[in-house]
């Protein structure tokens, strides 16, 4: 489900932002019916506005990360985008104790991201003489239980609150009832963390921006449907 999402991102981010890298151990083959639709919307230099990196291991994305700087001159990357962290942070490059060599290499991987956040942030104000920020997301599946309103028990999880302030969690709904139309996926969407610090939101409010929880429905031609809860 969070491949749906984060394959998403790119496409919203050529048409929204500036350039956007990718990275994930699994090459992408093929697109869900709706992404192909987001790219048949999307102009030539639009499209050129992505990239994406098969990094195999944990050493290749620190380099792949490392080297964003060198395009930089050209071009900064405004978006940065991990898929499937988890699968870094257990594969081949990660020595010593599992847990503990997790953790630290959860946040050596996320320390190098902020701070080459940081730089192409300030290479794209001054590129553009405002208030520009390169933005970082990564998805993370947790092998512990866990639920946004709550804390987790993730020892890896704790370690990227640390540095990422918004984490967004997806908990599928399995008590949902059936569409008629066909079967489809209904998961709850939490924000929560450091970041998200502004005033409560009131109950009435109409305003789906400032929401911090959805429900989220993955029709039968797998396009998605939100809604407030």
């Amino acid at each position: 489900m969070a491949d749906i999402l984060t394959h998403r991102l790119p496409f919203v981010a050529a048409s929204e932002l500036g350039l956007s890298s990718f990275f994930t151990q699994v090459q992408i083959q093929s697109l869900p019916g709706s992404l192909q639709e987001s790219m048949s919307n999307l102009s030539p230099d639009n499209l050129k506005k992505m990239t994406f990196s098969y990094p195999r291991s944990l050493e290749d994305l620190l380099q792949d990360v490392a080297s964003l700087h060198e395009s930089a001159s050209a071009a900064p990357t405004s978006l940065i985008i991990v898929d499937r962290l988890e699968g870094y942070l257990h594969g081949p490059g990660v020595s010593g104790g599992l847990q503990q060599a997790e953790q630290s290499s959860a946040a050596q991987i996320s320390a190098l991201l902020f701070d080459m956040a940081a730089f192409l942030t300030q290479t794209l104000e001054e590129r553009a003489a405002s208030l520009v920020s390169c933005r970082i997301i990564a998805s993370f599946q947790s092998e512990w239980e866990g639920h946004a309103g709550g804390d987790s028990s993730d020892p890896v999880l704790s370690v990227l609150d640390r540095y990422f302030q918004v984490r967004c969690t997806l908990d599928r709904d399995w008590n949902s009832a059936p569409a008629v139309a066909g079967p489809q996926d209904t998961w709850h969407v939490y924000l929560s963390g450091a970041g998200m610090t502004e005033a409560p939101i009131a109950k009435d409010e109409e305003d789906s921006s400032l929401a911090r929880e959805w429900r989220l429905v993955i029709c039968p031609n797998r396009s998605m449907e939100f809604t407030m809860v």
